[in-house]
């Protein structure tokens, strides 16, 4: 894992959220490694990171936000779209020799009706509230200001983003190389971090994701699986009924599905964020705790309170755009979906 623990430091390097190139830290990574500081000590975070999934970084930015001791942050080589959110949890924000901040608006892919895309929306809108909410209150502008800083997709070097607010102070420190990420999935990102991801070959279109290793153990809400496969399946090894072992494990799936959204639907976190909270059970496969932690930073929005034509327009236009979060490409099929594969898949090997 990319989350490692080093005394009082704390290195979060890679992708946010489950690794694509062979490195990157998750929720549990980061939530075990503080299981070893004292709440109230003084830690130092190191990032390096490209972005990954928005919730993850909200979850994570909870996390370190929480804590009662001093949490001091250090960007070292880039800490772009949800790793840029997690760094707002720094009291003092440091910007290495080098180094790049990049904030932007949250976006996704979704499917079905137009009451699904209308959903879809509304989190969105949500979840880029609450991130502008959060850059406001480090930079000190409003939350109006920091969304039209997000909209245009703004990349800073250390002097811009001290200017801005986001960071507090810049060492001599030479930031180290950047992250493996594939740069060219935003829409303004330097010349030079296209390059680079172009030269190492950093292609989203080749991304796998990996199961989870005895050091970071599945979520419990949601208990992600992967088959594992060997590179010959004898015929003696398929169950004796295909159909009947299929079927089981549909059966076991939907349960265990049902049984997470349930158990996120109660969290009391998503009162007043009941569709966001709808749309992360049905579109990520974020453990419990993790929703409730993404939910504990997005508003709360009444039954009245629905985003304008407007506002839809504009995010619709961002997720087309591919403006942020480039992972959420990969999240078309849904987690029930990849459960009952998964399952099947494990009976049949």
């Amino acid at each position: 894992m990319a989350a490692t623990l080093d005394g009082q430091t704390l290195t979060l390097s890679g992708f946010v959220g489950d690794n694509w190139w062979g490195e990157g830290f998750t929720y549990d990574e980061v939530m075990i490694a503080l299981a070893s500081v004292e709440d109230d000590s003084e830690l130092v975070v190191f990032i390096n990171s490209g972005g990954g999934y928005a919730t993850d970084g909200a979850a994570i930015h909870a996390l370190l936000a929480r804590r009662t001791g001093t949490t001091n942050v250090v960007v070292d080589g880039v800490a772009a779209s949800a790793a840029s959110l997690i760094a707002m949890a720094g009291e003092k924000v440091t910007m290495s020799a080098g180094s790049i901040m990049m904030i932007h608006d949250p976006a996704g892919i979704s499917f079905g009706t137009s009451a699904d895309h209308q959903k879809a929306v509304e989190a969105l809108e949500a979840l880029a509230t609450a991130y502008a909410r959060v850059y406001a209150e480090k930079s000190g502008k409003t939350s109006e200001e920091c969304r039209e800083i997000m909209k245009a997709e703004s990349w800073m070097t250390p002097e811009q983003a001290i200017a801005e607010g986001f960071a507090d102070a810049a060492n001599d420190n030479a930031a180290p190389a950047v992250a493996a990420f594939d740069y060219r999935a935003y829409a303004h990102a330097p010349d030079q971090l296209r390059a680079v991801a172009s030269a190492n070959g950093w292609s989203l279109k080749q991304a796998s994701r990996k199961p989870p290793t005895a050091s970071a153990p599945a979520p419990t809400g949601h208990q992600k699986e992967k088959p594992i496969m060997t590179d010959k399946t004898k015929a003696d090894t398929q169950p004796a009924n295909i159909e009947e072992a299929t079927a089981t494990a549909a059966r076991e799936a939907v349960k265990a599905d049902r049984e997470r959204h349930a158990a996120i639907m109660a969290l009391d976190e998503a009162k007043g964020r009941e569709q966001l909270a709808a749309h992360l059970h049905a579109t990520t496969e974020m453990s419990v705790d993790e929703v409730k932690a993404a939910l504990a930073v997005a508003p709360a929005i009444s039954a009245e309170e629905k985003p304008s034509a407007a506002a839809y327009d504009k995010a619709r236009a961002a997720a087309g755009a591919g403006l942020a979060t480039p992972a959420d490409r990969d999240k078309a099929e849904s987690g029930l979906s990849k459960l009952i594969t998964a399952r099947v898949e494990r009976k049949r090997a």
